[in-house]
């Protein structure tokens, strides 16, 4: 088989994300709330897909665009900055871009979005799926439309659902979305949920029996995954560090589960190489400009290798790390400079269709 254009094909909504910490209370009804720290950056999928493309995976993402100043930032932050490839995503004239104000506050956040549906979603942009290794599919709304066809082309597809505002927590339809699916990968509180179970250990119990590879992530609790393939089972602790902002750090950790995939590492590495790009993460303000890339990866290990523990644990890390100093990546702003990111120029057209 030829190789594959792509390493990860990512769909999904992309937010301009902004982001407020170090909130001295949390806000409350008539009273106001000053902070020194803000910073502005794309979020939702766009996170999944900056992290992924930061550690060296071809990443192309489809998603809809609004043509205000918020699509053309994320737009150009995304595939000029970042190297994603927008070839299947379209911007639409006269539908403003979805926006998340996330306020950190004692090691939680609280987030308000204002979003309308785009006149075409990520999956009708999609009628034929990029040659890929591995794809991601949002599949809370439904199973998306393309996903049949990479199976059929032996892509492995990594599966989402998120939170039920409903609460239904419907097993049976959950079972039928994740169909062919190589992994899934929710949170303590989701997977507990959707298999009525009482720790996350219990909760991968049950998950492991529905996909190849279940992970379960429990936040400062770690993360407990199953791999049938290999018939690996593992829990990695998290690591410590000094949080930031925690928005995102789910997103950079599935993208350095899915690196970890393409490089064949062992249940336990894939955990702990995870659970070390989401660390990294929360030390940044949050969305996609918070992933690490590889030089933020080297500096970690520079320090970290003289600790006996760390040193054992992430002994497969250096075999990793690119060659060479690795560049500096982005992080968010506290506003966005429009006209020193896209130039003078008129000429921002990416696709543009209609509303």
């Amino acid at each position: 088989m030829d190789e594959p254009e792509f390493d990860v094909f990512v769909t999904g909504t992309v937010f301009l994300d902004l982001i407020f910490t170090g909130l001295s209370r949390p806000p409350a009804g008539g009273h106001e709330v000053w902070t020194d720290g803000m910073g502005s950056s794309p979020g939702g999928v766009a996170n999944l897909a900056v992290a992924a493309s930061r550690l060296g995976l071809r990443t192309s993402l489809a998603t809809a665009f609004g043509d205000d100043i918020y699509g053309e930032y994320c737009w150009h932050v995304l595939s000029e900055l970042e190297d994603v490839d927008l070839s299947l995503a379209r911007q639409f004239r006269n539908w403003h871009s979805p926006v998340t104000v996330s306020m950190a506050y004692d090691d939680d956040r609280a987030m308000v979005t204002h979003a309308h549906p785009p006149p075409s979603g990520p999956t009708d942009l999609i009628i034929d799926p990029p040659p890929t290794r591995l794809a991601y599919a949002d599949m809370a709304a439904e199973r998306a439309t393309w996903l049949d066809r990479a199976l059929d082309r032996g892509v492995k597809v990594f599966a989402d659902v998120g939170w039920d505002e409903t609460e239904v927590w419907d097993t049976d339809l959950l079972i039928t979305r994740l169909a062919g699916c190589h992994a899934f990968v929710p949170n303590a509180g989701e997977a507990m949920a959707f298999t009525r179970t009482g720790s996350p250990g219990a909760a991968l119990e049950v998950l492991r029996d529905w996909v190849p590879l279940a992970v379960v992530t429990a936040g400062t609790g770690g993360a407990f995954a199953a791999d049938a393939e290999t018939g690996e089972t593992a829990w990695v602790p998290s690591l410590s560090v000094a949080a930031l902002d925690p928005t995102g750090a789910g997103d950079v950790f599935l993208a350095g589960l899915m690196f970890g995939t393409l490089r064949n590492l062992s249940l336990t590495h894939r955990l702990r190489f995870a659970g070390l790009c989401a660390a990294l993460s929360v030390r940044q303000f949050g969305g996609a400009l918070a992933a690490p890339g590889w030089a933020d990866l080297a500096a970690w290990w520079s320090e970290a290798k003289e600790s006996a523990r760390y040193a054992r644990d992430y002994a497969f890390l250096p075999a990793l790390i690119p060659a060479g100093e690795g560049r500096e990546v982005r992080r968010a702003m506290a506003t966005i400079g429009l006209g020193e990111l896209l130039g003078d120029d008129d000429d921002h057209d990416h696709g543009t269709v209609p509303s």
